[in-house]
């Protein structure tokens, strides 16, 4: 955790305010930090952007194309407190005049993959505004460039978790896709896996593009990855192609058979969440710490169902280990309807079990 505490001790950067805005040259890389920063409210505008961001400790760059035509906006190298990562929303408009603002851009992705989005800007020497925002007030580092060249891959959010994802009783994933004939000039293949409380996804394999005696690229595609603990995983397929594409996105739950299960009261304690006091189907986001010292203990992401009595449940076991009695529990709830609300908790952390 040495970089965490490198991240916390990092100072307010000069351009949380939008008159000090960082003006980016194109293929610069910069490396910023949503630590300490503010919101100036005059100079933005939530109903521009809806439901995709919020404000919280945002900062300000702006960036000139030289010449009309399509660029991207590299993100990178995020190390953030919690699992969420930074926001980013792209504007044309008069500095800290949110009348004049057009969003051309609005990414929230939850999560600290190297991402990039693409911005076709039609006009030369017209200066936009990029607003960037640590999710739900995640504290991030991370580095910004506006490229010619896409790096990363596609920032699109992940699919909205389903309520019942498919579920798997084998641990053998099947993916099956297909190579549009307009990504001829593909190569090869990258199959990622995110488990949704991962900081990042994961590469699992690198597939070449197969082609006929003729050299026409082969349509269709399968593979499989073997999943090694109970959870719920997003699967991304993309393209090496410039800028990559993404084919695919898939959701798949991985619980153990019952038989191979151990009842939790036999093995150890766990602490249990309020999450019964939530809307079924919100999206959580539930980070816990030491009351004392504020230091993150641990954090995830969720879709509440309050049927499922086991995602509400957290062993107690390294909390007992460290002489705690009590851990602060911040939740953050976004609704099906309506809009988000945290909670602060204080609970207490219960007793090792009888006879360990």
């Amino acid at each position: 955790m040495l970089w965490w505490s490198a991240l916390a001790a990092t100072a307010q950067v000069a351009n949380d305010n939008i008159d000090s805005r960082r003006v980016l040259q194109l293929e610069e890389t910069v490396t910023s930090s949503t630590t300490g920063c503010t919101v100036q409210r005059a100079c933005v505008d939530e109903r521009l952007t809806g439901k995709c961001i919020e404000y919280h400790n945002d900062q300000w760059f702006e960036f000139t194309p030289p010449a009309p035509g399509r660029y991207f906006v590299n993100i990178g190298g995020q190390k953030c407190r919690d699992i969420r990562g930074v926001q980013l929303v792209v504007l044309a408009g008069q500095p800290c005049q949110p009348a004049t603002y057009q969003v051309l851009s609005c990414t929230s992705l939850g999560m600290q993959d190297d991402v990039f989005v693409e911005l076709n800007l039609p006009r030369a020497g017209q200066s936009y505004l990029l607003n960037v925002d640590g999710y739900l007030k995640d504290f991030c580092q991370f580095t910004l460039q506006v490229s010619h060249q896409a790096s990363g891959i596609p920032a699109l959010s992940l699919p909205t978790t389903p309520s019942v994802a498919p579920a798997l009783s084998a641990r053998i994933v099947t993916l099956s896709w297909q190579l549009p004939d307009s990504l001829g000039t593909a190569t090869s293949f990258r199959v990622l896996r995110h488990e949704q409380h991962d900081f990042r996804s994961q590469v699992r394999s690198i597939l070449p593009v197969g082609r006929d005696t003729y050299g026409t690229p082969l349509p269709d595609y399968n593979t499989t990855d073997t999943l090694t603990a109970a959870g719920l995983y997003c699967y991304q397929i993309t393209t090496d192609t410039q800028p990559p594409v993404l084919l695919q996105q898939r959701w798949v739950a991985f619980e153990r058979p019952i038989s191979a299960q151990t009842p939790l009261a036999a093995t150890a304690t766990y602490l249990e969440l309020p999450l019964r006091n939530y809307p079924r189907n919100s999206n959580l986001s539930v980070v816990i710490s030491d009351p004392q010292s504020g230091r993150v203990l641990t954090h995830r992401q969720l879709v509440n169902q309050p049927g499922n009595a086991r995602q509400a449940q957290l062993p107690a076991a390294p909390w007992q280990a460290a002489g705690l009695q009590k851990i602060a529990v911040e939740i953050t709830c976004h609704p099906p309807r309506g809009r988000f609300f945290t909670d602060h908790l204080l609970l207490d952390v219960p007793p090792p079990a009888a006879g360990r």
